[in-house]
């Protein structure tokens, strides 16, 4: 099970999110006349005007931006009263740049002759801010300090099972190993009513404020900023977001219906039906956004043994969490890219500290956008976060490979190109791979008849997780346009989890006090989800685009091309762009097509859905919402 994760570069702190150039201009940008605009703008409204405009943003941002990472680095993992403090100081002057710098944008951007860098870069300015600020006077400091409790609130969060307060990574780990129904309950209750209801009205206000600042912006809401993002407008963004989903809703469908099953025999009738939907407790993670952890339930009789348990050769071989991190590098410097610089074994937090509060959301960041590259974990040491960290140090490599760029194009191609190329790189992580670390000896290599069990194992995080990625956004997008109201927060989550997982919570969730998406660490970290889902289809694409560039012969699933520097080359120029080019473009870059399409992940499950649908024979598939 990947958790999945947050990258933080100078870029994303100051302009969070990825910022990428829209032809169109969206929605109603702020208008002003000459003399209205040029009333408190440093430079004239000219084409020299504008492009002065964006080199003077570039540079403030570029000088503001390692002070402001240092005192969010120190709050993730050192959370007190005090750094809480710092924290909402520096996001607060940050926020009030990016507000200035996204209205003074709109302005510059009405000027005819602008060069194509200027516009891109103007767009962004506008486009590149997922917390906006009204003008307002004390906005900014109300919504980060907002901001920075809800964030500190999850941090601090805890579940409890039979009296014992369970920190919040101590839970999630615990919901993929118990088996007591009893107990799940307990854990999924507590967690959900703990961390979430405390913090229900602090997020409104939230809501309030953020859609101030983008309407501000010209903007309908804040959904309708984020939406703007991907190099094309916000409904056709929405279009290409369930196309996708219409792309893989059938394999996803079929999974559940032999997952529901499996389970049902497994816990008995009386606690999972065999029709219907799943009860979300059962499914090894706290929010049934992945089922890797219940495998050993569903695994089918005589393919499902793989034959060796990632967990199991961890512990055999002492790998400790350190270990894990310099395993995953060496698989990047394999393709022939540099290691990572000393400082990030010195400054990173790979294990959690003892003696305090810290945020064991898995993230990777760059804070001086050079070289200061670290990740945040609390790794333990298992099949999770063994593959987890190859995805943290896929953005930590990201991130260095586009560091000579301008401020403004410090970022990935779109931010599902992000996650996706951490994604890719853990979908090499096969029997061949670990065979070549000394994990696993070559005798114990599964035999083509596992195939099944291998692709189901890797189906039940990679499929199951797409209708979450794909809802949690869906919600939020509703929240911000006033469609799902306060009221509804819990209500609305609940049922689009029941319409597109067919997962319903193990108890009624009618209580008006609780705040059930809280407890999802995205929601009040306030990053945009989109991208997770987008990863999902990305990264299938550039592993198929790797596997043909290293020349493979055989199963797709059994792919992996550690050791291949081609790969790494090609890759390489991928990453090197950054968001300076449109999103095509990076993808067309390495696999040869521009558009985003989930055939390669078909392709990939191809075998697993046609037994599945043999299993599946005569059974009551589907749910209703």
């Amino acid at each position: 099970m990947i958790k999945y994760t947050a990258t933080v570069s100078l870029a994303a702190l100051t302009l969070a999110g990825c910022m990428t150039y829209n032809e169109q201009t969206y929605n109603n940008p702020p208008v002003a006349t000459e003399a209205q605009a040029e009333d408190g703008l440093e430079f004239p409204l000219t084409p020299a005007g504008a492009k002065a405009f964006v080199e003077d943003a570039e540079r403030q941002y570029a000088e503001f931006s390692p002070i402001a990472a240092q005192a969010a680095w120190v709050n993730s993992t050192y959370i007190n009263r005090d750094t809480d403090a710092l924290a909402s100081y520096f996001g607060t002057i940050g926020t009030e740049m990016t507000t200035e710098f996204a209205n003074d944008a709109a302005i510059y951007a009405q000027v005819e002759g602008l060069d194509a860098e200027t516009e891109r870069k103007l767009v962004m300015l506008r486009t590149g801010i997922t917390m906006p600020a009204p003008t307002t006077e004390g906005a900014a400091a109300e919504l980060n300090e907002v901001a920075t409790r809800l964030n500190s609130a999850y941090g601090k969060g805890q579940a409890e099972l039979n009296g014992e307060m369970i920190p919040g990574n101590d839970a999630e780990a615990l919901m993929g190993t118990i088996r007591d129904p009893e107990e799940l309950q307990q854990l999924w209750v507590s967690w959900h009513n703990n961390v979430g209801r405390p913090m229900k009205e602090d997020y409104e206000r939230f809501v309030e404020i953020t859609n101030a600042g983008a309407q501000e912006l010209g903007f309908a809401d804040t959904g309708a900023l984020w939406r703007s993002n991907y190099d094309m407008t916000p409904q056709e963004f929405s279009a290409m977001y369930d196309r996708l989903w219409a792309e893989v809703e059938p394999l996803y469908a079929d999974l559940h219906c032999y997952v529901r099953s499996e389970l049902s025999d497994y816990y008995g009738a009386d606690v999972q039906p065999d029709e219907g939907m799943i009860r979300a407790d059962l499914l090894g993670n706290m929010w049934a956004q992945g089922w890797g952890n219940v495998y050993d339930i569903v695994a089918p009789e005589g393919a499902g043994d793989l034959g060796y348990d990632l967990t199991d050769l961890l512990v055999e071989n002492d790998v400790d969490a350190v270990e894990i991190a310099r395993i995953s590098e060496r698989f990047f410097t394999s393709l022939g890219l540099d290691p990572l610089p000393e400082t990030f074994w010195e400054r990173s937090q790979i294990v959690r500290p003892e003696g305090r509060e810290v945020v064991c959301h898995a993230s990777a960041w760059n804070l001086d956008n050079v070289d200061d590259l670290r990740i945040k974990m609390c790794t333990k040491v298992n099949a999770d976060d063994f593959v987890t960290m190859h995805h943290e140090l896929g953005h930590n490599y990201y991130q260095r490979a586009y560091n000579d760029k301008d401020f403004l194009y410090l970022n990935g191609a779109n931010d599902g190109f992000h996650e996706a190329i951490g994604d890719f790189v853990a979908l090499s992580v096969t029997p061949d791979y670990l065979v070549t670390l000394g994990l696993l000896d070559e005798s114990r290599v599964p035999s083509a008849d596992k195939d099944i069990g291998l692709l189901l194992n890797q189906a039940m995080d990679k499929v199951a997780f797409l209708p979450f990625g794909l809802l949690v956004d869906k919600w939020r997008w509703g929240v911000f346009d006033g469609s799902i109201t306060p009221a509804e927060y819990t209500d609305a989550w609940v049922g689009l989890k029941e319409q597109y997982q067919g997962v319903t919570p193990p108890v009624s969730r009618d209580n008006p006090a609780n705040f059930d998406p809280g407890a999802k660490y995205h929601i009040p970290g306030n990053t945009p989800y989109a991208r997770y889902f987008l990863a999902h289809i990305l990264q299938f694409q550039f592993y198929e685009a790797a596997c043909e560039i290293a020349e493979w012969d055989g199963p797709l699933h059994r792919c992996s091309f550690y050791g291949n520097e081609n790969v790494g080359a090609r890759l390489n120029a991928l990453l090197e762009m950054g968001a300076s080019k449109p999103w095509p473009d990076a993808l067309e870059a390495f696999t040869g097509t521009r558009e985003m399409s989930a055939e390669p992940m078909k392709e990939y499950f191809a075998p697993l859905q046609a037994w599945l649908k043999e299993q599946n024979a005569g059974k009551n598939c589907g749910w209703d919402a």
